[in-house]
């Protein structure tokens, strides 16, 4: 079959949102409508645990906190976190992942190596794997790049992990970011950002074609009539598009959710638009709850236009809980975790992130447009900065309005219990989010803390959950089995 690029279709227009707003791209003047009529008794929180198979976390400052395990390559580490987590209810604990480390700085790893900065990065399934041996309910999501791997093997990898875990796998698709990454898998550059959409289109495609390759009872093992699976319910996809082709057929049964939950993190307007698509639990970045608001409505209101139903997607936002028994504690806390940083963490960020030498430009000398133009990493980011009104900005531009790399450039929750719940809640009843993507300063301290002082208070409140209602991470999420092709849209007709 042919690939299809068709963008989202003009919207009418709407609520215009507050002046500090902007949509771009497919949310261009769209129409706001998508609301939750149900009443917030109804809803219950979800939970994703921000991970990385590295040596700090998302923050690379984590690794030198006084209470930061260190063992970040042993088994018993990760285990640890999983049985956290699964205490405190989560439902999924998911692994970010880049396949190079931050070395493009000056073209050089060792300031890298030497700061710690997200230095070592394991294989984020075979991590999984040893979480899952010791938990029983927790969802289990790990990244894979469309831009670097084979559809096939994605699919079976991941199909595999479901069976293994018995329904609790999710696959984070990303595109990835930078030309280091490019270089470690055999290729001379990254591909331009919308064309890795285009790419990643055909490539989730793919992916679910070979996951309904198999009916729910294609096997039967009948060892007496000799009939393992019917024939004519397995099928090959002989799928051929612009840039992938697949013939199959499928080589994975169906599993207890049927297949994985798919995960997506996209900020540009192409990755919005890709996450309207397929998304079933995509992780956000809001900058504030007003924001949140009006993307999270954006977002709903995309999928419903492409013929998908808006609760059949859960939307994440990612914020940075600071907790303790009281308010003056967690305060603390903070303000000595923010002591741990330093501006190579930022700089070498940045220039991981947006595809680009930072090391190449002074402090003070401007970006020229044509710079601009052609940083091919994460856009929004990129356009996050220009936004504020500087056309030309320098390196401490980019340092100063991103605060990459720092626990400042995120959402903070800093308090006791009470004001921590107060806070998710305001953001969850708005609603800007359906749940929350908790990213921890350190580990596994900040998921310990979480789980002793937050997770109680909001049960007590009534708004998340007291136990696992299921065994799969569908369960959890309330998405349903998906039935075979429930994954076309207005898109596929």
């Amino acid at each position: 079959m042919a690939a299809t690029n068709t963008r989202c279709r003009q919207r009418d227009k709407g609520p215009v949102p507050p002046d500090n707003l902007h949509l771009s791209g497919p949310f261009t003047g769209i129409r706001l409508r998508y609301r939750f009529h149900k009443e917030h008794t109804m809803r219950q929180v979800h939970f994703v645990a921000f991970l990385q198979a590295q040596n700090c976390t998302t923050l690379p400052a984590s690794w030198r906190h006084p209470d930061a395990r260190t063992d970040t390559y042993s088994p018993e580490y990760y285990q640890h976190i999983a049985q956290v987590l699964e205490h405190g209810k989560f439902d999924v604990g998911f692994f970010d992942d880049r396949l190079a480390m931050p070395d493009m700085y000056a073209g050089d790893h060792s300031e890298t190596v030497k700061n710690g900065i997200r230095c070592t990065k394991l294989d984020a399934v075979t991590c999984l794997m040893t979480m899952g041996s010791v938990t029983k309910h927790l969802g289990l999501g790990a990244t894979y790049s469309t831009t670097y791997f084979e559809p096939f093997h994605v699919a079976r990898l991941f199909q595999t992990l479901d069976l293994m875990t018995k329904g609790r796998a999710a696959w984070n698709v990303v595109t990835s970011v930078n030309d280091n990454e490019a270089l470690n898998m055999g290729r001379e550059s990254h591909t331009e950002h919308d064309l890795r959409y285009d790419r990643a289109d055909e490539f989730v495609e793919v992916v679910l074609r070979h996951w309904d390759s198999w009916d729910d009872d294609a096997v039967v093992v009948d060892k007496v009539n000799n009939l393992y699976a019917h024939p004519d319910k397995v099928r090959r996809i002989d799928y051929k598009g612009e840039f992938l082709s697949s013939r199959g057929p499928f080589t994975v049964p169906r599993s207890p959710q049927g297949h994985p939950v798919v995960m997506q993190a996209g900020a540009s307007s192409r990755g919005k638009e890709f996450a309207a698509r397929w998304g079933e639990l995509i992780f956000a970045g809001y900058r504030n709850s007003e924001v949140g608001k009006v993307e999270y409505s954006a977002l709903k209101s995309a999928a419903e236009d492409v013929g998908r139903n808006p609760d059949h997607m859960k939307i994440a936002a990612l914020m940075y809980p600071i907790v303790a028994e009281t308010k003056s504690e967690a305060e603390d806390k903070k303000a000595a975790y923010e002591l741990l940083s330093n501006d190579m963490d930022q700089l070498l960020l940045l220039s991981e992130a947006l595809n680009f030498d930072f090391a190449k430009k002074g402090m003070d000398e401007e970006f020229t447009d044509e710079e601009l133009e052609g940083l091919q990493g994460m856009q929004a980011m990129r356009d996050r900065v220009i936004s504020t009104g500087v056309t030309n900005p320098t390196v401490r531009d980019f340092m100063r309005i991103t605060r990459r790399g720092l626990l400042s450039d995120s959402i903070t929750f800093v308090g006791g219990p009470k004001e921590v719940a107060d806070e998710m809640e305001e953001w969850f009843h708005s609603p800007a989010c359906d749940g929350f993507v908790v990213g921890p300063t350190h580990q596994p301290g900040a998921f310990e803390d979480f789980v002793k002082f937050v997770v109680p208070e909001l049960q007590k409140r009534g708004v998340y959950r007291e136990d696992y209602t299921g065994p799969t991470l569908r369960h959890h999420l309330g998405l349903d089995r998906p039935a075979i092709g429930a994954w076309r849209t207005t898109y596929d007709q």
